[in-house]
């Protein structure tokens, strides 16, 4: 398939003659069969895709802790078939050979999740990064609080049965969603991200960027390097419709008023024993 591949003499980026060339054919990429049943040197696709191909030498090795799996297949009408041209043409697909493709390799997937928690390992994919409770971490993240929606958002967040108090949740700095296009990469909502982070974050989470492209310089606010302390309880709204909403931390009292969007962060004075 063709997604993200240079094209002759023009695509995804140029290249022009005599590179990319390709003849008769179409410059692409392979494309895994996860439905495929057949065994090969005794071993399923999915025994071989987890245990041969991801687990290689590389992938058990105690320098490796995580992985970005950075694919996909959602079938026909997804991603791929309708948003990018002749890919059912390319491929020789059918409509059914798509859709047993998807649901073999969410199966597949899945496989790998469980055995990479079980190796001790992790996965940007794992990650939650807003929406349904059980998709997969998004490339490009971005706030889970918004301003526009700020009061609703915290309502939701602030549950003892959200989303972030079951995974691993990945908050994105504003602009977020793959945006930010300086060179000098400075959080414009600072102050407003992390307050809204120590309010909804469980006890698994991550403050920072997704992909925002190459060479890039990160500044790295003197405001990460706070200890705030443990939370001592979920966020609550102060009162009924008050739109503002606290959480407690055993070093801090965290605070977002969302009429005026308006965080504050007051640091406790700790007596030594």
């Amino acid at each position: 398939m063709q997604e993200q591949t240079p094209g002759y003499p023009h695509g995804d980026g140029n290249c022009a003659a005599p590179a990319c060339d390709c003849g008769t054919k179409p410059c692409g990429f392979y494309l895994w069969n996860h439905s495929s049943t057949t065994v090969v040197n005794g071993q399923t696709f999915q025994d071989w895709f987890i245990h041969t191909y991801m687990f290689n030498e590389v992938g058990k090795s105690d320098l490796v802790s995580g992985f970005f799996w950075d694919d996909e297949w959602p079938g026909p009408g997804g991603h791929w078939g309708d948003a990018v041209a002749n890919v059912t043409e390319d491929t020789g697909l059918t409509k059914q050979d798509l859709i047993e493709g998807t649901t073999s390799w969410a199966a597949n997937m899945a496989a790998l999740q469980n055995y990479t928690l079980a190796q001790g390992k992790f996965a940007w994919q794992m990650l939650w990064t807003g929406g349904s409770a059980t998709g997969r971490g998004n490339t490009c993240p971005g706030p889970l609080v918004r301003q526009s929606s700020c009061a609703s958002d915290l309502r939701t967040l602030c549950k003892a049965d959200a989303t972030p108090q079951k995974r691993t949740m990945m908050y994105a700095f504003a602009p977020g969603h793959c945006s930010d296009h300086r060179t000098q990469i400075i959080p414009t909502q600072l102050k407003e991200d992390l307050a809204n982070f120590l309010l909804v974050r469980g006890d698994y989470a991550y403050l920072g960027h997704g992909w925002l492209g190459c060479s890039k310089f990160y500044h790295f606010p003197q405001e990460l390097n706070v200890d705030y302390g443990k939370p001592t309880g979920l966020c609550k709204e102060t009162a009924e419709g008050s739109e503002v909403f606290v959480r407690e931390w055993t070093k801090s009292t965290v605070e977002m008023d969302c009429k005026t969007y308006t965080p504050t962060i007051k640091m406790k004075e700790m007596v030594e024993s």
